[in-house]
C-alpha cells in the first residue's frame, strides 16, 4: 500500500534573502550605522553578509529589541570565497551613481555575488532579466497587457513593468545577467536609464523616476566577447570588477564541499564523498582550467571552462550516486567519468586532452609516495577510453 502526501514540494534553490533570512535581520540590527538612501543595510552589513564574519559571532546592542525572533549573537557565514576588497568596491559602486558590472570566465560566481549583494541592500534578488539573443527592449523598458490595452487604450494599469522599471518604483537594486548576449540596441535601453534615472513612458506621457536605493548590476562572461560588445556610451555608466577564480585550493576544496553538501542536504542526505576525493577533483579542474599543475607541469587546457561551478555540479553527482545506488559505492571509482562528461562538452576531441592528461599530471602523481588515490585514479584510465 502506498500513501500519498499532500505537503508541497520543497523548494529547490530558494533565494539568498530567504536562505540567510536571520542573518539579514541580524545584521539590521546590529548595524545601526549610516545608510545610503533605500538601502536595507548599512554597506559595511553588506560586507560582512556576502564575506561573513571570519568565525566572530556578532553580538546586537544591548537596547536592540527582537521580542524573541533573532539571537543575541550569530556568526554571519562565508558565502563568497574571493577578495573582501572587491566586494568593498561593488558595495561602494552601487551606493553611488553608476552600475556595476561584474566581469569573469564563467561559474566564477558572479551571478552569486550579484543575487546576495540585492538581496541585502534591497531585500529581494528576484528582479532580474536574464540576457539573451531573444531578449527585447520591453523586457529592459515595460511593456502592455493587450487585453486592456485595446479595452481601454494605454492606461497606466495596462502597462507592465519590467524588472528594470519594478526596481525604479521601489527603490531597489535590478539585475541584468549576461549583458553581452542581448543585442546593441536593447543594451542601449540601459544608457538614459542609467544616466538620467528615469524612463520615459510616451504612451501615457508620463516620466517614471526612479526612487532612491535603485541602481543595476550586470554581470557578463568573458567568453562572451564580441557576441554583442556594449557600447562606449554603456561602458561609461558602469564601474567593472573583475571576479578571478578562486586563489587557494584549499578555499576552492572548501567551497565545493560545502556547496555540494548543501545540494544533498536538500534531498536529505549527506555528502558521502571522502575529502581526499574532493581535493583531487578541484586539483584536476584547476591544472585543466589554467594549463599548469601547482607541480608546475604543463597540460593542455581543453576548450570548456573548467569552473568551480563545474566541480561543485561533479562533487554533486558524486554524492547523489552513493545516496542512490549505494553506500559502499566508491566515489573515486566514478571520478573520471564525470570529469570526461565537463571536458566533453564542447569538443568531443579533447578526449585526447583528458587521456594526455591522464598520461601525464596523474601518472607522475602515482608514481610518489603516498600517492594511493592517484595510483587508483591512474588505474581507472580505461574509464575514459570505453565510449570513445
Amino acid at each position: 500500500m502506498t500513501t500519498t502526501s499532500h505537503e508541497p514540494a520543497p523548494i529547490q534553490a530558494p533565494p539568498p534573502e530567504t536562505v540567510y533570512a536571520t542573518e539579514l535581520a541580524f545584521l539590521a540590527a546590529h548595524d545601526r550605522g549610516p545608510r545610503p538612501p533605500g538601502w536595507r543595510l548599512t554597506p559595511r552589513a553588506v560586507v560582512a553578509f556576502v564575506c561573513g564574519s571570519r568565525g566572530e559571532a556578532l553580538a546586537l546592542p544591548a537596547d536592540a529589541a527582537t521580542d524573541g525572533a533573532l539571537p543575541r549573537s550569530l556568526v554571519i557565514s562565508e558565502k563568497l570565497v574571493g577578495e573582501r576588497s572587491l566586494v568593498e568596491r561593488s558595495v561602494v559602486t552601487l551606493a553611488g551613481e553608476r552600475g556595476l558590472l561584474l566581469v569573469g570566465e564563467p561559474g566564477t560566481a558572479k551571478s552569486m555575488l550579484s543575487e546576495l549583494l540585492a538581496a541585502a541592500i534591497s531585500g529581494t534578488s528576484g528582479l532580474v532579466v536574464q540576457g539573451t539573443a531573444g531578449t527585447t527592449e520591453e523586457q529592459l523598458r515595460y511593456g502592455w497587457n493587450y487585453a486592456l490595452l485595446l479595452a481601454k487604450g494605454p492606461v497606466p494599469e495596462a502597462l507592465v513593468p519590467s524588472p528594470v522599471l519594478a526596481a525604479m518604483r521601489r527603490g531597489a537594486l535590478v539585475r541584468v545577467e549576461e549583458v553581452t548576449r542581448c543585442l546593441p540596441e536593447v543594451q542601449d535601453a540601459l544608457v538614459s536609464i542609467l544616466s538620467d534615472r528615469r524612463l520615459s513612458v510616451p504612451e501615457l506621457g508620463a516620466l517614471e523616476p526612479a526612487r532612491a536605493g535603485f541602481n543595476v548590476i550586470a554581470t557578463a562572461n568573458l567568453r562572451d566577447r564580441g557576441v554583442s560588445e556594449m557600447s562606449a556610451a554603456l561602458k561609461r555608466r558602469f564601474n567593472f570588477e573583475q571576479v578571478p577564480p578562486i586563489a587557494v585550493l584549499e578555499h576552492e576544496v572548501a567551497l565545493v564541499k560545502r556547496r555540494a553538501t548543501a545540494s544533498l542536504a536538500q534531498l536529505g542526505e549527506p555528502l558521502r564523498v571522502d575529502d581526499a576525493v574532493l581535493e583531487a577533483l578541484v586539483t584536476a579542474f584547476r591544472d585543466l582550467r589554467t594549463g599548469r599543475t601547482v607541480e608546475g607541469w604543463s597540460v593542455e587546457r581543453p576548450s570548456t571552462v573548467m569552473s568551480t561551478a563545474e566541480a561543485v555540479g561533479v562533487a554533486s553527482s558524486l554524492g547523489l550516486a552513493t545516496a542512490y545506488f549505494g553506500h559502499d559505492r566508491d566515489p573515486a571509482t566514478l571520478l573520471p567519468g564525470h570529469l570526461l562528461g565537463v571536458v566533453l562538452k564542447d569538443e568531443p576531441r579533447d578526449r585526447g586532452k583528458l587521456l594526455a592528461y591522464w598520461d601525464s599530471a596523474v601518472k607522475r602523481r602515482a608514481e610518489g609516495q603516498s600517492a594511493r588515490l592517484w595510483k587508483q585514479l591512474y588505474e581507472l584510465r580505461v574509464r575514459l577510453e570505453e565510449s570513445a
